[in-house]
């Protein structure tokens, strides 16, 4: 979902564009320093924390980790070099926003941390609950809806009347459901790297795709809480006045990206490495011009949603 997830951030208005995309990159540079193999995973652990209390001038393991080449994409490699302009930024911004915006990392990096705790790198481990699984939606996604409707309700007055704890645990939910499908696309490579995040009792039997009989129930189960969730986000999506038509595009695109992809998840073999599960770039393209066409168009809006959703349940 990271291509719409860079797509929702072009199309943002402009006045939260500055914040939620400087959020975006903050968490991407934490989601680097997790992931890099470069570092032994006790260090990065050390690493994310400092980066979740510190900017990167103030601590110089942080700072000589960013300045360092590191086993990443040259996109990433910028992205670290450059950590001091980010948080630099970041204190420009009024002292409301910056609350925001660094609860939001800290909670994030929560997420990140419970990864590299969780899951060790010389075994294949997988969650151990339901609820360690809604956990961790929440942390790596679920609390950027909280922060992104705090955040355009500070900003845009058409959604002064909003309720606000209302309108947060829909956007919780709306973060929970995408992540949800990331979880449920990735299973195969997640496998790979020792990570297994449904709750089940042998991870390793789903390393052969043939085994996929044995858990489709609890595999079923989960894209159902996916799409429940997407529910959710629909409802919030239809909550942002027609006129605010950047912010009702920029939460259509991923929904409608979410629900073509759990209709493919529904019937194909997941734990199949062969066959990722992709929405191809002309399909999102196609959104796109559906979405500008009728975005201001509730009913018809809600129709589109509604074929999506049959196909996905």
């Amino acid at each position: 979902m990271s291509r719409s997830f860079y797509l929702t951030l072009r199309v943002l208005p402009a006045a939260i564009r500055p914040q939620i995309s400087l959020a975006y990159l903050l968490a991407r540079a934490s989601d680097t320093i997790a992931d890099t193999k470069a570092v032994a995973r006790e260090e990065r652990i050390r690493l994310l924390r400092d980066f979740a209390g510190a900017a990167p001038h103030a601590c110089p393991d942080l700072a000589r980790f960013a300045g360092q080449p590191q086993e990443v994409s040259p996109t990433e490699e910028r992205l670290l070099a450059r950590l001091p302009d980010s948080l630099a930024m970041l204190a420009s911004f009024s002292p409301e926003d910056q609350r925001l915006i660094r609860s939001l990392h800290h909670t994030i990096i929560a997420g990140q941390i419970f990864d590299l705790e969780k899951f060790p790198e010389d075994r294949l481990t997988a969650l151990a609950s339901d609820e360690e699984l809604d956990r961790y939606t929440y942390l790596v996604a679920g609390c950027v809806g909280e922060f992104w409707t705090k955040m355009c309700m500070a900003h845009l007055r058409e959604l002064s009347d909003w309720d606000v704890n209302r309108m947060c645990e829909l956007g919780v939910r709306f973060g929970k459901g995408l992540q949800l499908v990331n979880v449920l696309r990735d299973i195969p490579r997640d496998l790979r790297i020792g990570r297994c995040y449904l709750p089940v009792n042998d991870a390793e039997r789903l390393l052969d795709p043939n085994n996929f009989t044995e858990i489709k129930p609890v595999y079923d189960r989960w894209l159902d809480v996916a799409l429940g969730h997407l529910d959710a986000g629909w409802e919030y999506t239809l909550a942002i006045p027609p006129s605010l038509t950047r912010l009702r595009l920029a939460c259509i695109w991923p929904i409608w990206i979410g629900l073509k992809t759990i209709a493919r998840l529904r019937v194909t073999n997941p734990l199949d490495p062969a066959r990722r599960i992709k929405v191809s770039r002309g399909e999102v393209y196609w959104l796109m011009v559906e979405s500008f066409l009728i975005c201001r168009n509730d009913d018809a809006l809600d129709e589109k949603f509604q074929r999506l959703r049959a196909r996905a349940a």
